[in-house]
């Protein structure tokens, strides 16, 4: 006798769900196709950058690429070179693609596929950063100490030319044999000291099992915990280095758009440090979360209660907009709680709307010239947009997790496992159960930090709800 097959989890079901689009309409296609046609050279005002050694590092078959990214020695420091798709060279103001792409907000992610921000004739082919030859950039260039402090920073339009199209397994298996890219030289070097950077500032970073839907290699679909890599951490901190330089500059001349997310008020703190210590965590009153977090063992179950429970530290993400010369000042808190600085988007342009703008703010600062108009009268605009395409990924995001879950447990209502309790409130909690990895909610007694045996008694693959129940 066989067994029955597992039910697939259906995401066209999710699209439909959440009207995501399929298609762009055709104004925006011939628009793209035209911008597509148009390669911007190096001339005046946009460098000749091509002899900058530059590599993309991305996930394996991903096309959209917005950074390339080069790390050598500099004497006794460091040069950064960060190229990032340059898609104020291709976006019309005002035209048919910017409208389309404002009301999209960012590339919403779907394991079968992506809903794109801009047509793929631009985000997979002439915008992107692929390693077949010149390419539109915008170029930045930091010079650090050999503490990988920045001592020097500027930011200019260039044609650049990636080397490689690498991927972070990849290069994390070329560091350990011994070898690395030439345009990588010096990533394992720096890349340590900004870590290091992050945690005197004060960056509340959690660490949480980070869940992924991938095909099983049968034609259908598993949750996998993806475990980050330590190349994928350095480069990160490029990226971070990035965007502080950029909220500076925009800080600096009363103008621009940030990312934002508030300190942790002393209520939430004081909370989340009995709670630590609830589960068996001594800390210092006079030691900071981010020293906590990062002292913490990877996945022991305490630890993992504890980094749930720091998530309440982390809420009230947003994007802020202001024009000093219009009357909008600058956020009284302008921080990002998880970056421990101020911090703006600027480095994936090509998946994220707020990107393009920033960027421009930065340019026309750092050249001395003033924000066109219409940019002005679009800054205000933008976190609107952001906070709504973010809340739509968020969901779209939760819901293909919530059936690859359901459905992978489907033939298993009755059976118990082993979870680890996240969260616990009156009546039931947050568990974690390692295999398969699923995130859900339990009924019963619990105790955070406590392993405990639950038994399923509901997952139904077409809602994605799935509920435990102490056994």
């Amino acid at each position: 006798m066989h067994a029955s097959p597992r039910p697939a989890p259906d995401f066209a079901a999710v699209r439909a769900e959440f009207a995501l689009p399929d298609a762009f309409p055709p104004a925006v296609l011939a628009e793209a196709a035209r911008a597509a046609a148009d390669r911007p050279g190096p001339g005046p005002g946009r460098r000749d950058a091509t002899d900058v050694e530059l590599v993309t590092i991305d996930p394996p078959g991903s096309k959209d690429l917005d950074q390339a990214v080069g790390v050598v020695r500099r004497g006794s420091g460091f040069r950064v070179h960060y190229a990032i798709a340059d898609l104020g060279a291709v976006v019309r103001p005002g035209g048919a693609l910017d409208a389309e792409v404002r009301r999209r907000g960012q590339t919403i992610y779907l394991p079968d596929g992506s809903v794109p921000l801009h047509p793929p004739v631009l985000s997979e082919d002439a915008a992107s950063l692929l390693a077949d030859g010149p390419r539109a950039a915008v170029l930045w260039t930091f010079d650090l100490d050999d503490a990988g402090e920045q001592v020097a920073m500027s930011v200019e339009r260039a044609v650049v030319r990636s080397r490689a199209r690498l991927d972070y397994a990849g290069v994390q298996a070329d560091l350990a044999a011994g070898r690395v890219h030439p345009a990588l030289a010096a990533l394992p070097e720096l890349g340590p000291l900004r870590r290091a950077h992050a945690l005197r500032r004060g960056a509340i970073e959690l660490e949480l099992p980070e869940q992924e839907v991938v095909p099983d290699g049968s034609g259908g679909w598993t949750v996998r915990v993806r475990r980050r890599l330590d190349v994928e951490s350095w480069n990160a901190e490029i990226s971070l280095l990035t965007g502080m330089a950029a909220a500076r500059i925009m800080l600096d001349a009363g103008v621009g758009l940030l990312r934002t997310l508030p300190a942790p008020d002393p209520d939430s703190l004081g909370a989340f440090r009995r709670a630590a210590r609830e589960l068996g965590f001594g800390w210092p009153d006079d030691a900071p979360v981010a020293e906590l977090l990062a002292g913490l063992p990877a996945d022991t179950p305490a630890a993992l209660a504890v980094r749930r429970a720091a998530t309440t530290l982390l809420r009230g993400a947003g994007y802020r907009a202001f024009d000093r010369s219009a009357g909008t000042q600058p956020p009284a808190d302008a921080g990002h709680a998880g970056v421990g600085a101020p911090y703006a988007h600027v480095t994936a342009p090509l998946r994220r709307l707020a990107d393009r703008f920033a960027t421009e703010v930065c340019l026309a600062v750092t050249a001395g010239t003033e924000l066109p108009e219409w940019l002005r009268t679009a800054l205000p605009t933008v976190p609107d947009a952001m906070d709504e395409s973010d809340t739509l990924a968020s969901r779209v995001d939760r819901a293909c997790m919530d059936r690859t879950e359901a459905a992978l447990l489907s033939g298993s209502v009755g059976r118990e496992f082993d979870g680890v309790v996240l969260r616990a409130d009156g009546d039931g909690g947050e568990i974690y159960v390692p295999d398969p990895p699923v995130l859900a909610h339990c009924a019963g007694a619990l105790t955070a930090g406590a392993v405990v045996r639950v038994r399923l008694i509901a997952a139904d693959p077409e809602t994605g709800r799935i509920e435990f129940a102490a056994a």
